[in-house]
């Protein structure tokens, strides 16, 4: 889907929504009265967020896999995979499985950890421990009860916040923001916006610690290529407008764009539409590595793929939120398995 722009801003047409939003939470909150929330043994970290769209839960998810693996754990992501076709729970292979079959998100997350496609969160995360997970490490499902969480963090982007701060259909909001708030362990904000007002009132009624971070480019040589070059920009992702800030950012000369929504399959027609289009404006395509992974093969040829790390403005913060959570190092291990520095 892609989120309506009256998301943004108050207006007329999400007071005229305000009712629907009202069986909305309803629904929510008979779901999480009527589930146990089940442990399954071995910690459980979620990456998830209020609204409906992209926050940047991937890239959090990706770096928490990556520090846990470093550290010498043996995590699994788990995910539903939007897009996909498949229930689950399965076992990710990218060798075998498509965008189509599994989503684009898990292919992705499969790069750096054994990655478990699943609708039913709690058979996933059972089937990941049967095949040697020690951690867990969900991506979205903050608004799932059926597994037991250990540490939640709340991705929030700073440059769209909460937008109206009216729950579905009104606004974007998947849950009251206060009751989400009161579930999470901590706060990250993915941007260069400051905290808007609402927001921050609400993290400090909630007493939760904010951790700030930015979406920097993996490929530095990459970003350097595309500075000053004329380029036409494609993204089907949460809010691509993002993806088109970035590139704005590095320099780039955007002399196209082109959104689609989130998790859309591209046909033969639009993948030519695009080539031409970049062809006619002297530029290079460029898009997400969620876009490629979606494409697979189906990538035009020559296409630059602008892929993210995260940078922490305080790393040593979230270390020691989430230090307390983990396994025990092993006993021949003096060392703690996360430092700080």
């Amino acid at each position: 889907m892609r989120a309506p722009d009256f998301w943004r801003h108050d207006g007329a047409l999400a007071r005229l929504l305000s009712p629907l939003s009202l069986a909305w939470q309803l629904a929510g909150s008979a779901r999480r009265a009527v589930t146990t929330p089940q442990r399954v043994g071995v910690p459980v970290f979620c990456v998830g967020n209020l609204v409906a769209g992209g926050a940047g839960k991937t890239p959090v998810v990706l770096w928490l896999l990556e520090l846990l693996a470093a550290r010498g754990f043996k995590p699994a992501a788990l995910t539903r995979g939007y897009g996909g076709s498949v229930a689950g729970p399965l076992l990710v292979d990218p060798a075998r499985h498509d965008a189509a079959t599994v989503g684009d998100e898990a292919l992705l997350l499969a790069r750096s950890a054994p990655t478990w496609v699943a609708r039913d969160r709690l058979d996933g995360a059972r089937e990941a421990i049967e095949e040697g997970a020690e951690v867990i490490v969900m991506d979205d499902g903050f608004q799932n009860p059926g597994l037991a969480k250990d540490f939640s963090l709340l991705v929030i982007d700073s440059a769209y916040g909460l937008g109206n701060s009216r729950v579905m259909p009104a606004g974007p909001l998947r849950e009251v923001a206060a009751t989400g708030l009161a579930r999470a362990d901590a706060v990250v904000l993915i941007g260069e916006k400051a905290l808007g007002e609402t927001e921050k009132n609400l993290i400090d009624r909630a007493g939760l610690p904010l951790l700030r971070a930015h979406l920097v480019p993996r490929d530095r040589a990459l970003a350097e290529a595309l500075k000053g070059q004329p380029v036409y920009a494609f993204a089907g992702i949460g809010r691509p407008e993002k993806f088109f800030a970035t590139l704005t950012a590095l320099g780039a000369e955007l002399a196209g764009r082109d959104s689609f929504a989130d998790h859309q399959a591209y046909d033969a027609a639009t993948l030519r539409r695009l080539e031409s289009a970049a062809a006619a404006a002297g530029a290079r395509l460029v898009t997400t590595a969620k876009d490629a992974a979606r494409l697979g093969p189906a990538l035009p040829p020559g296409t630059a793929v602008l892929d993210v790390d995260l940078q922490w403005e305080d790393k040593g913060a979230l270390l020691r939120l989430l230090e307390p959570h983990l396994p025990p190092p092993a006993p021949e291990t003096a060392a703690p398995m996360i430092s700080t520095e």
